[in-house]
């Protein structure tokens, strides 16, 4: 939505911006970048630049924008198309991956955290090669737990946006009480 705000506002706006935030950057590359930006402006507002030119810099910035949109809006359609099919599905399996997924990296971290607590205390003359083997396996670890943060957060974010949520409180705002005993009086 910033993308299409600023591609209808225009090129020079845009450059003004940019050029100003580059220029309180101390750093030659970002000052140079901030100079070329404001003499491409300047080139503009002396007419250096044809009104042309700059309409159809805007209308590639409006065409990228869109494109961009575009590919955020079908990657959007594939992950709803997967969800859908993984809800729809008749096996319980497939509707029982996440967690599952989710239970077995929790065993097996605990499992490898337990071992090594144990090289470190029991076995401590090999504790150093257990480490370094363990801190071989980050990267393995971080894309699992990667995919677990990603599962855990779109499963959250499913059970917020349920249809049905709405209808659950009024539900639960219908169903009676039980009824309390009645308390002992005291000093009536």
């Amino acid at each position: 939505m910033l993308e299409t705000v600023l591609a209808k506002i225009g090129l020079p706006l845009l450059m003004d911006i940019v050029g100003g935030a580059l220029g309180r950057i101390n750093h030659p590359v970002a000052q140079s970048a901030a100079k070329a930006l404001a003499d491409t402006q300047n080139a503009i507002v002396a007419g250096m630049i044809s009104p042309e030119a700059a309409q159809e810099a805007n209308r590639h910035l409006e065409k990228m924008t869109e494109l961009q949109q575009q590919a955020v809006s079908d990657a959007l359609s594939e992950v709803n198309q997967s969800l859908r099919a993984e809800v729809a599905s008749d096996d319980p399996y497939v509707r029982r991956m996440r967690p599952t997924f989710g239970y077995l990296m929790a065993i097996t971290w605990t499992v490898q955290m337990l071992s090594l607590a144990y090289v470190i205390v029991f076995d401590t003359q090999h504790a150093s090669v257990v480490l370094d083997a363990i801190s071989s396996l980050s990267a393995i670890w971080t894309v699992a737990l990667s995919v677990l943060g990603i599962y855990v957060y779109k499963r959250s974010e499913e059970k917020t946006s349920l249809p049905f949520n709405a209808a659950k409180s009024d539900i639960a705002a219908s169903v009676p009480l039980p009824a309390r005993k009645p308390r002992a009086a005291f000093n009536d």
